[in-house]
């Protein structure tokens, strides 16, 4: 019968991956840095999308906002969970624990219910995507195309 002996060396990995993604994580402890963060991205991406000088990115766009609103889903899902929680316990409006509750109940349910909501904007993404990607694009027909701008209000673009 043959016997394993490890040396340092064989577990040194074993070491540094635990400490690597424990700073990994500790990134990732800041929601309201990342919500600004992506409100940012998105602020940026309605800028970047005005122009679109190659439309064969507009798949892999579709794409990452398919991914990007499916997250936004799982997070606000995620912060009804925190009210459905120990936050209703918690909770108090105008020093009453009662009516502490019920706003953190009320809170979760419209959390819930916009998760849902965007749950379905995310599919009808996924279903833009797929379809996206049979469309193809005659690069030299494009440059002969002017850009049109659009006028976007403040509250978004009006259907």
């Amino acid at each position: 019968m043959y016997r394993w002996t490890y040396t340092t060396e064989h577990h040194a990995h074993l070491l540094d991956e635990p400490l690597i993604e424990e700073e990994l994580m500790a990134a990732f402890n800041r929601p309201r840095a990342h919500a600004d963060e992506a409100r940012e991205a998105l602020r940026h991406l309605v800028h970047a999308i005005r122009h679109v000088e190659d439309p064969t990115e507009i798949y892999s766009v579709l794409g990452e906002l398919t991914s990007g609103v499916a997250s936004l889903a799982q997070s606000l899902h995620q912060i009804a969970e925190f009210h459905e929680g120990l936050a209703r316990q918690r909770a108090w409006v105008r020093g009453d624990t009662r009516a502490g509750c019920a706003a953190s109940y009320q809170v979760a349910w419209e959390l819930h219910r916009a998760g849902e909501i965007v749950h379905q904007v995310a599919n009808g993404l996924d279903r833009a995507h797929g379809v996206e990607a049979t469309i193809a694009y005659d690069a030299l027909d494009l440059l002969h195309v002017e850009a049109v701008p659009q006028q976007l209000n403040e509250h978004g673009p009006s259907l």
